[in-house]
């Protein structure tokens, strides 16, 4: 089957929308969804950065939402109808798999990353039969339809507008589950957030669900002011002293920070900025080595590496939409649609800050 998917052909170029091709259909496990929505995500961005680490061509995306319209046998758990949210690739089988643990999965960057599942190579080609790098977080989702495995995919209520979801299944999923999962936080912990983009500003939702004080830190006036509008106490990046403004508010030093911005300057802050036990979280990939000033790892300080924030999909996504539904994370205030055939626009707005989350509708 063809249909229309937006390429990134070399790191340096725009996107190309044009036709790709399926040469087969699902085979056992996997499952053909119609993408209703895909979310932009940072991760996506970061390719032109990769090194050429990534292959391409190549069609990204990876925070797909749709309607199943095809499956590869019973064994999927799914029907043809099914409203799904897609989220990221893993082998079920390692030891992390096997322990709750899927983003930890031993074949997370093959499968997510670097080259997808073999058994997916040549599958995937453009109109003229040249291969396209295989699926992208086991999606490939900017683009009209993607071929999954079932896996990957959370059934939802057929009644909820599924082209919104996919932020669910990455973004919003990390900076939430940071918060619920890796922390662990409840009422009466404090939360610093460093970076109010869409993992920032997910984190600082779900610290207003979990009772969690929260502070958010950032350059950007209009995304302090969606933090403030969340329940975080806006703090700008570029104050003076900025670890004794957040230990003056949280009563000597935050229990958790989350940094979302893989800046030194701002991590070694957030670890000055903490109490004895404090734990930093990071979720974004450190591109540089990470010098640590002296002291800020005294008196039972930690830092961890956050990927997925420590989520199960498949019981995180429903969960953020419950709170959803109860007025409680407003994921959709941060969106805003653009069509497949604006993915460059969608990219420029996402780089210069103009928008938190594009969502690009095929």
């Amino acid at each position: 089957m063809e249909f229309r998917a937006a390429v990134l052909r070399s790191y340096q170029d725009p996107f190309a929308v044009e036709r790709v091709a399926l040469r087969s259909g699902p085979a056992a496990g996997e499952v053909l969804v119609r993408i209703a929505g895909c979310g932009m995500c940072r991760t996506d961005l970061a390719v032109r950065r990769s090194a050429g680490r990534s292959p391409l061509p190549a069609v990204l995306g990876h925070e797909g939402a749709g309607v199943v319209v095809e499956t590869g046998g019973p064994d999927t758990g799914l029907g043809v109808g099914d409203h799904v949210v897609l989220s990221f690739d893993s082998c079920g089988r390692c030891p992390n798999c096997a322990a709750a643990a899927p983003a930890y999965c031993d074949s997370f960057a093959a499968l997510n990353l670097f080259g997808g599942r073999a058994e997916h190579a040549e599958r995937f080609t453009d109109a003229a039969g040249g291969v396209l790098a295989p699926r992208w977080f086991g999606q490939s989702a900017f683009a009209e339809y993607a071929l999954v495995p079932a896996r990957n995919a959370v059934r939802v209520d057929s009644a909820l507008p599924v082209e919104l979801l996919g932020p669910l299944g990455c973004g919003f999923l990390t900076g939430a589950g940071a918060v619920f999962n890796s922390f662990g936080a409840g009422p009466g912990d404090s939360l610093v957030v460093l970076g109010a983009g869409a993992v920032g500003l997910a984190a600082v939702m779900a610290a207003g669900a979990a009772g969690v004080t929260a502070l958010a830190v950032d350059r950007h006036p209009r995304r302090l002011a969606l933090a403030e509008r969340f329940g975080a106490t806006p703090l700008p990046a570029d104050g003076a002293d900025l670890p004794g403004r957040i230990r003056r508010l949280t009563d000597g030093g935050a229990q958790y920070a989350l940094d979302t911005t893989a800046s030194a300057p701002l991590i070694n802050d957030a670890l000055r900025a903490l109490r004895p036990t404090g734990e930093l979280g990071l979720v974004a990939r450190l591109n540089t080595a990470l010098a640590l000033e002296p002291g800020t790892l005294d008196r039972g300080r930690r830092i961890l590496h956050i990927c997925e924030g420590d989520a199960v999909p498949a019981l995180l996504v429903p969960r953020l939409i419950a709170l959803w539904q109860a007025g409680r994370f407003p994921f959709d205030e941060l969106i805003r649609r653009y069509p497949l055939a604006a993915v460059n626009e969608a990219e420029r707005d996402c780089e210069a800050g103009l928008v938190v989350k594009p969502v690009l509708i095929p």
